[in-house]
């Protein structure tokens, strides 16, 4: 099989045959038809992630067919059209039981733990539990794009903030997790809010329904606590200082949510914490959504209340794929816009 390959970190990206994969017992192999490009890849190959072992093969973000499955899988069979949470649980731990996957303390991720879905090919442990079958009414490509960003701003807003309709939402990085957020919030009757620096970024959001604050000339704290500040304030960038931000421009007892994989030398972060502590606020971190929670997000999707598939702006192959993981270490690569699926038959 074809397959994006690295053998150091920040070394070449390769296009490369690969043997094909082969499930154990209780797991799949899928036809990869779609896979999304995420920031979270770029961090894979960048070598900030201690789960990925060299060399390795990237992709989180997956749907496809199933080609293969073990001996004891019942629910799925040979050409299932199914998608996956990156976050797989292993089914068995109290977590697991408790239907929070996302926190299973042995979990397996594709793209991280294991070689991933930038290939034709991906195998998945313990499918009976973590795949999700997509509608016949979903293509493969919007499928891909709610693995990762668009599941974790999901749970994020719905579980974890629980936002409520007319509540101030304000939303700092206007990636394709952002993106995802602002679309979520707007569905669920908030007023948004959306912070970038990038102009494309900053246009898409507003075709969203956000209203938009370019922090190249407006500070996004003062702007917001003119309004009284935020019920919500998500940083969906990742970065101490978005994180800071977000945290400034709450209102008293508001709820930060941390969606952004903040990475930092010593991997620690600094917080405004004396304003956490006298104003009461909630600070909530968001990993992903477990596989049992996916049909709430499906149905709002069936019903046109969320519409994933403006998010995604172009689809490539696997060559073109490794060009734009790599062009993730510029600055300005971002000036696409919205969400890139890579289609490993183009």
């Amino acid at each position: 099989m074809k397959a994006i390959h690295f053998t150091e970190f920040q070394g070449e990206l390769s296009i490369l045959d690969l043997p094909m994969p082969k499930p154990n017992d209780s797991g799949v192999v899928i036809k990869v038809e779609a896979t999304g490009l995420c920031r979270s890849d770029w961090h894979g190959w960048m070598g900030h992630d201690s789960d990925i072992s060299l060399p390795h093969v990237p992709g989180h973000e997956l749907a496809g067919v199933i080609s293969a499955a073990g001996s004891s899988v019942k629910n799925y069979s040979v050409g299932d059209r199914v998608t996956v949470p990156f976050v797989c649980g292993c089914g068995t731990c109290e977590f697991c039981k408790e239907g929070d996957a996302q926190i299973c303390p042995t979990q397996t991720q594709p793209g991280f733990t294991g070689f991933g879905s930038f290939a034709e090919f991906v195998a998945i442990e313990n499918a009976d539990f973590n795949l999700v079958r997509i509608p016949n009414e979903l293509s493969f490509a919007v499928a891909a794009a709610l693995g990762c960003r668009f599941a974790t701003a999901f749970r994020g807003l719905v579980k974890r903030a629980e936002v409520k309709g007319g509540e101030r939402v304000i939303i700092y990085g206007c990636g394709g997790v952002g993106l995802s957020a602002i679309m979520i919030a707007k569905a669920l009757g908030a007023q948004v809010y959306a912070v970038d620096v990038n102009d494309a970024a900053l246009a898409i959001a507003s075709s969203l329904g956000a209203e938009i604050i370019d922090s190249k000339v407006v500070d996004p704290v003062a702007f917001m606590q003119k309004l009284g500040g935020a019920h919500v304030a998500v940083d969906a960038l990742g970065s101490e200082a978005t994180a800071g931000q977000s945290i400034l421009s709450l209102r008293r007892r508001g709820r930060h949510l941390q969606l952004g994989l903040m990475l930092t030398p010593t991997g620690l972060s600094e917080m405004p914490m004396a304003r956490a502590i006298g104003w009461e606020l909630d600070l909530l971190g968001s990993h992903g959504m477990a596989a049992r929670d996916y049909p709430e997000m499906l149905a709002m999707v069936a019903s046109g209340a969320l519409d994933p598939s403006t998010l995604i702006t172009r689809e490539v192959g696997l060559a073109d794929g490794a060009v734009a993981l790599r062009a993730m270490s510029t600055p300005n690569q971002a000036s696409v816009g919205g969400i890139t699926v890579i289609n490993p038959s183009l």
